[in-house]
């Protein structure tokens, strides 16, 4: 069973072994096992940095991009509602204006 407490890291020292990972050549798994950490700690802090940069796999989103698509399907939920509204007002004004 692994511990009860969760090791945090600055995001200091995520940035430099990070960069660690780009300038020597080595794998993930060799820096992190140098650093004493979690591979998967150091996979997962590369991955979201470098699809941060738009430098992630093919087909995943920026964090810029993911936060344009919140801000759009927001957008788009409100005008939908707002769709609905006017079509409801519209059927209440027909009416009224048949009697």
């Amino acid at each position: 069973m692994g511990s009860k407490y969760t090791k945090r890291y600055t995001e200091e020292f995520k940035r430099d072994a990070i960069a660690l990972v780009d300038s020597s050549g080595k794998t993930v798994t060799a820096v992190a096992r140098e650093l004493g950490i979690s591979s998967e700690s150091l996979r997962g802090w590369y991955r979201r940095a470098k699809a941060g940069q738009g430098e992630g796999a093919p087909g995943e989103l920026t964090s810029a991009e993911r936060e344009e698509l919140r801000r759009l399907r927001r957008e788009n939920r409100e005008q939908q509602q707002t769709i609905e509204i006017l079509k409801k007002a519209t059927a209440f004004f027909v009416k009224e204006s048949d009697r």
